[in-house]
């Protein structure tokens, strides 16, 4: 089975996330999208986060009944903080029968040099990169292990502006 992995703080997870989740299980080769909640992604601040329960809670909620996208707590045994490197490892040696693809965003994708390991991922892995900012600025990037994924709509909506919107208004 071809699984994607999408991983994320969803802090909080928001129509974005949902929609874009949508649009690669139904026109990616994907038999499965994990949304894998990162309990503390090493590049973010870890005190913005919300409870992990709580986003895997709303993200396993806010996914109920769309087909082929599955919510994963995978990470929160895994040694802190998380790399993606460590967990595709680990998920290959639980689930040998699958193929793990990663799925990530255009400003990840920018600064993937920053991820350990980096150049393992790529080479061990597909990475589909979807195009937060038109395919123009990214085009180019593909080879046979780096997908671009062309016609993926644009959700102009993201966590950190939701988190600076609730703060305005709880003031």
């Amino acid at each position: 089975m071809k699984v994607g992995i999408y991983g994320g703080s969803f802090n909080p997870i928001h129509w974005g996330h949902i929609g874009l989740a949508k649009w690669v299980i139904e026109h990616t080769d994907l038999d499965e999208l994990w949304l894998m909640v990162s309990p503390n992604n090493p590049l973010k601040d870890a005190g913005i986060l919300a409870n992990e329960q709580e986003r895997l809670d709303a993200a396993r909620k806010a996914v109920e009944g769309i087909e082929g996208v599955e919510v994963s707590d995978f990470e929160f045994a895994l040694p802190r903080p998380t790399y993606t490197a460590e967990t595709l490892r680990a998920l290959e040696k639980r689930y040998p029968e699958n193929e793990f693809v990663l799925v990530i965003g255009e400003d990840n994708w920018r600064i993937l040099d920053k991820w350990r390991e980096w150049q393992w991922i790529v080479e061990n892995h597909e990475v589909y990169v979807y195009p937060r900012h038109g395919e123009a600025e990214v085009s180019g990037m593909e080879n046979e292990h780096i997908k671009l994924l062309r016609g993926a709509p644009y959700f102009d909506v993201s966590s950190t502006q939701i988190r600076q919107e609730i703060k305005k208004n709880a003031k």
